[in-house]
């Protein structure tokens, strides 16, 4: 993990909307981007594969089977919008909590409708927001069972195992990454949330090999995902794929 001084940039996609406001400060990550001052910009985003999206002009209409990404320049935060309820994958670093909230509140929802925390691992720019977020939420967090001794939160974590299945989104132990590694499936639209799992800078990639504590494992975790029949893939780190996800992941799997 390195420490990293950038212009962290957030921006919501979902569906036709993006919201962007420009916040400067330190974070510890995975990976980094040159420091930079662009104003905040609004762009289309893809819709989520076999779901509707409540864009910027509806952003109240909240959707069954709508996928929210809160964009921080260097790392995602995603948020899963299935009626009245959400599930936030993954917290961004301790001062992500306020965008996040922002994101909440551009999908037309709140704090109280989360009910639920998926924590991927225990990198710091993955879940150094639960300082912020465990508070705010009446929902349960969860992490994978390897990761919940090493992740420190106000409230109790309870870990997963591969196949576990909440909030109709199936568990994948992913290890490699980190040991208890866990990515988030949805069998019913296709879409996967893989954490550091895999990456999407630029390509399509496995775990970045300066921060995975065993890379066997991790390319074994990849192989494994290229078995889901995937749609859509969204990274911790990079865009989501949303065209030719399964066959991207395939191919990937193949070269390891």
């Amino acid at each position: 993990m390195g420490d990293f001084r950038l212009s962290r940039r957030f921006i919501l996609t979902g569906g036709s909307g993006v919201f962007g406001v420009a916040v400067l400060n330190t974070v510890t990550g995975c990976s980094a981007e040159p420091e930079t001052t662009t104003a905040p910009e609004t762009t289309t985003a893809p819709t989520a594969p076999g779901s509707a999206s409540a864009g910027a002009g509806n952003a109240g209409n909240i959707v069954t089977g709508d996928w929210r990404r809160v964009n921080l320049s260097f790392v995602s935060v995603y948020l899963l919008v299935r009626g009245s309820e959400v599930a936030i994958v993954d917290t961004g670093t301790s001062s992500s909590p306020a965008d996040i909230e922002a994101g909440l509140k551009a999908a037309g929802s709140g704090w109280d409708a989360v009910k639920h925390v998926i924590v991927t691992h225990r990198h710091q720019d993955h879940a150094g927001g639960l300082a912020g977020v465990a508070p705010a939420i009446g929902g349960t967090i969860y992490t994978g069972d390897g990761e919940v001794e090493a992740i420190t939160a106000s409230k109790p974590l309870k870990g997963l195992k591969d196949g576990d299945e909440i909030f109709g989104l199936r568990i994948v132990g992913t290890p490699g990454h980190t040991p208890g590694h866990i990515s988030v499936f949805e069998p019913a639209t296709g879409v996967l949330v893989a954490g550091d799992a895999l990456n999407n800078m630029g390509s399509l990639t496995g775990s970045n090999p300066q921060y995975t504590t065993d890379p066997a494992q991790a390319a074994a975790s990849v192989k494994k995902l290229a078995g889901l029949e995937v749609t859509a893939i969204l990274p911790g780190h990079g865009e989501p794929l949303t065209t030719g996800a399964k066959e991207a992941l395939q191919q990937l799997a193949a070269t390891l």
